[in-house]
C-alpha cells in the first residue's frame, strides 16, 4: 500500500529557518550596569571631595543613560544580530572616563593654575557627538563590503589627514608633537580618524594582494623570506611611518600605523616572516630617528631615567619631563586596592585629564585591582573584535575587523606601556578615558563599524525557497 506525504510538511530544517538569537536583551541588561556603575562612581567622588552627593548626579546619569539608550535602540533596529558586548563595554569605559575627568576638574591645584574647568562637560558633548557618528555609521553603512570600493580613495584620504598637521597656519604643536590642527578654536587630531581610513585601505589592498605577498622565494633560519618585489608595500608603509616620526615627532602614531599594517599583513598571508621583518624595521627606524630628533631623544631619556629627569626639571637646570616619575609614584601610592576615588594626588601631574596620564589617576585611586579591571575591559573589546573577524563570511570583513581591533589594542598598549614605564611615552590619548574630542568620536565610529561587521557575520542565512520539482515529488513507502 502506498501513501503520499504532505508537501506542506516536507521541508528541510536550516539555521535560517530556526533563527539565531539577536541577544539585544542581553545588551540592554549589560547597558544598565554600564550606566549604573559610573553613576555610583560619580557619587563616590562627590562624597570623597565635598562630603555630599554631587548636584549634577541626576543630570549626568540621565545624560549617559539617554545616550546609551539611543545607541541601543539604533542597534536593535539596524543591526539586530550585532555583538551584544561592544556597546556596553564602550559605554562603561566612556562613563568612567567622564567621572575621573570631572574629579580632576574639582582639583583646587589645577584650578589655581587655570588647568581645570569644564573639561567634563566638553567630554560629555564629545561623547554625544561620538554616539551620533556611531548611529550614522549603523544607519547608512548597510553593508561593510561597500567600503571595499573605496580602497585607494581611503589611501589618499588617510595621507591627507596625516599631512594636515604639517600645513602652516593649520597645524599646532602640543607637548612637542605636531599631530593637531586648529579649526575655529577647536583642536582636532586627524590621526585618530586616519587609523580607521587606513584600516579600510589595508583591508582592501591585502585582500587582493595576499596571495602574491604569501609567496616566498627562499627559507632562512626557519623563516620564509618574501620575494624582493613583494617588499614594496611594507617598505612604503615603513617609510610613511618614519616620515610621521620625523616631521610630526609622534612616536605613538608611527608605531600604531606600522604595527596595524604588519598585523593585517600577517593575518592575510599567515607568514611569520612578516612579523619578524616588521619588528626589525620598526626598531631600526625608531633607533635611527632617535639618533638625531631631539624630541624623541627626550622621551627616551625620560624613560631610561625618570628620576633624573624629575630632579633636573624641579631644579630648573634641565630635564624635559617630570610626569613620567610622577605617574610611577601615583601607581605606587595606589597599592593593590587604591586610595579611593577622589582621594588621590594625581592632579600633581597637571594635565592628567587630557592626556595618557589619566591612567595614573585610575592607578592611584583604584589601585592594581582597578587598573587590571580597566585593562580587562579593553581586552574584551579587542577579543570581541577578533571574534567578529573569525565569524565574518568575507575576507574583506575579516581583515577590516582584525585591523580595527589591532589598532585599538596597539593604542591601548602604547599608552599604558608609556605611563607604566614599559616603553617611552608617546602622548597618545587613552581610548574613551582621556579627554579629547577626536579620540572619543573616532573610537565610537570604530565600534560602529565592528558592530556592522558582526551583524553581517551573525545574521542567519535566509531559508532556501522550496524547489517546484521537490514539491511535485511523491515519496512512496512500502506497505
Amino acid at each position: 500500500m502506498s501513501s503520499t506525504t504532505n508537501p506542506s510538511t516536507h521541508h528541510t530544517s536550516t539555521i535560517g529557518a530556526i533563527g539565531t538569537p539577536s541577544r539585544r536583551n542581553t545588551e540592554l541588561a549589560l547597558l544598565v550596569f554600564a550606566v549604573v556603575i559610573p553613576v555610583f562612581a560619580y557619587a563616590n567622588v562627590g562624597l570623597a571631595i565635598n562630603d555630599k552627593v554631587p548636584a549634577g548626579l541626576l543630570s549626568y546619569g540621565l545624560g549617559l543613560g539617554l545616550l546609551a539608550g539611543i545607541g541601543h535602540i539604533v542597534v536593535r533596529k539596524f543591526a539586530p544580530y550585532a555583538d551584544p558586548l561592544l556597546l556596553p563595554l564602550a559605554t562603561l569605559l566612556n562613563g568612567l572616563g567622564l567621572v575621573v575627568i570631572w574629579r580632576l576638574d574639582q582639583s583646587e591645584l589645577l584650578q589655581s593654575i587655570n588647568q581645570a574647568g569644564n573639561a567634563a562637560s566638553r567630554q560629555l558633548l564629545y561623547t554625544a557627538m561620538g554616539i551620533a557618528l556611531f548611529i550614522v555609521v549603523l544607519i547608512f553603512l548597510k553593508d561593510h563590503r561597500v567600503l571595499q570600493r573605496y580602497t585607494y580613495i581611503s589611501m589618499v584620504g588617510a595621507l591627507i589627514l596625516l599631512l594636515l598637521p604639517l600645513v602652516p597656519g593649520l597645524g599646532t604643536s602640543i607637548y612637542g608633537a605636531k599631530i593637531w590642527i586648529s579649526v575655529a578654536g577647536f583642536s582636532i587630531q586627524p590621526g585618530e580618524f586616519a587609523k580607521i581610513v587606513l584600516a579600510i585601505f589595508f583591508a582592501g589592498y591585502l585582500m587582493v594582494k595576499r596571495d602574491a605577498l604569501a609567496l616566498a622565494s627562499r627559507r632562512f633560519m626557519g623563516l620564509y623570506l618574501p620575494r624582493g618585489r613583494d617588499l614594496g608595500p611594507i617598505l612604503v608603509v615603513w617609510f610613511i611611518s618614519i616620515l610621521i616620526l620625523v616631521f610630526e615627532t609622534d612616536l605613538g602614531t608611527s608605531l600604531l600605523f606600522f604595527g596595524m599594517f604588519v598585523i593585517m599583513l600577517y593575518v592575510a598571508t599567515e607568514r611569520t616572516s612578516w612579523i619578524v621583518f616588521g619588528l626589525l624595521m620598526s626598531g631600526a627606524g625608531a633607533v635611527g630617528v632617535a639618533s638625531f630628533e631631539p624630541h624623541v631623544q627626550q622621551r627616551v631619556q625620560a624613560w631610561l631615567d625618570p628620576m633624573k629627569e624629575y630632579t633636573l626639571s624641579r631644579q630648573g637646570v634641565g630635564g624635559h619631563s617630570e610626569q613620567a616619575m610622577q605617574a610611577l609614584w601615583a601607581f605606587g601610592s595606589g597599592g593593590t586596592l587604591g586610595t579611593g576615588l577622589g582621594q588621590g594626588h594625581s592632579d600633581l601631574i597637571r594635565f592628567a585629564a587630557n592626556s595618557d596620564f589619566i591612567l595614573a589617576t585610575f592607578g592611584e585611586e583604584l589601585g592594581l585591582a582597578g587598573i587590571m579591571a580597566i585593562l580587562v575591559l579593553y581586552a574584551l573589546i579587542v577579543e570581541r573584535g577578533v571574534r567578529t573577524a573569525l565569524a565574518a563570511r568575507d575576507p574583506f570583513g575579516k581583515l577590516l575587523a582584525v585591523g580595527l581591533s589591532g589598532a585599538f589594542a596597539l593604542q591601548v598598549f602604547v599608552v599604558a606601556g608609556g605611563v607604566m614605564g614599559l616603553i617611552p611615552l608617546t602622548g597618545m590619548t587613552m581610548p574613551f578615558l582621556a579627554s579629547g574630542g577626536s579620540a572619543v568620536i573616532a573610537n565610537w565610529a570604530l565600534i560602529g563599524i565592528l558592530l556592522r561587521i558582526s551583524d553581517t557575520a551573525r545574521r542567519p542565512a535566509p531559508a532556501p525557497a522550496p524547489s517546484p520539482d521537490a514539491e511535485m515529488t511523491q515519496v512512496v513507502r512500502p506497505s
